[in-house]
């Protein structure tokens, strides 16, 4: 999308709070690579929400959400192996990148928020944080019309940092005839790849 193209500034925002946050030291690389997939939070959500996981951002580990402006006193995070308890739903959309149509798989966003006690639909807006900075604003309504899935796999593959990963929120576009109507390239402006951050406001 050319909403999201990356320019040299933002590219080495993200390299050095993906640093701040992992590490540069071959020990911290070791114990990363240790670590379990599924142990590890891929998701954080603020706002909102009445179930609380993990107290309020710390400006060392938290560096990304500090540098994307994102502020919270408490929040509740999931792993790979929490979202996959959860109903997977598959969609099949053409995906712009090479307009073929791929399988995506994982929960769906609304089922996402009920497990952390969104209780407040009405009027309430979604703001998505992707790696890269990008951070598209949905209502609750069109999340839960669209039926928004957070993918944790393509093709059977999990999604990866580097790639659309650890999570991309989209829908099933082919088969919502208003977005379908739209030229290929225009039809995920709202549908970051990469996302790690939900704020919810009711």
């Amino acid at each position: 999308m050319k909403k999201r193209q990356f320019l040299k500034k933002a590219s080495g925002l993200l390299v050095g709070a993906t640093a701040g946050v992992w590490g540069s030291s071959a020990n911290s690389a070791n114990a990363l690579s240790s670590q379990k997939e599924a142990e590890q939070t891929i998701l954080t959500i603020t706002g909102d929400v009445l179930r609380t996981n993990r107290g309020k951002l710390d400006p060392v580990r938290d560096q990304l959400m500090q540098k994307h402006g994102i502020k919270f006193k408490n929040a509740f995070t999931f792993t790979l192996a929490d979202l996959e308890k959860l109903p997977s739903k598959t969609i099949s959309p053409t995906m712009e990148y090479d307009a073929r149509v791929h399988k995506l798989s994982g929960p769906l966003l609304a089922d996402v928020l009920v497990e952390v006690g969104f209780t407040n639909p009405n009027g309430a807006t979604i703001l998505l944080h992707g790696l890269d900075g990008y951070s598209p604003e949905i209502s609750f309504s069109k999340a839960r019309e669209y039926n928004f899935i957070l993918a944790t796999r393509i093709d059977g593959n999990l999604l990866s940092v580097g790639g659309l990963g650890p999570l991309f929120a989209l829908y099933d576009a082919d088969r919502i005839e208003e977005i379908a109507k739209k030229p290929l390239d225009q039809r995920f402006a709202e549908c970051p790849w990469g996302l790690y951050c939900i704020q919810v406001r009711a």
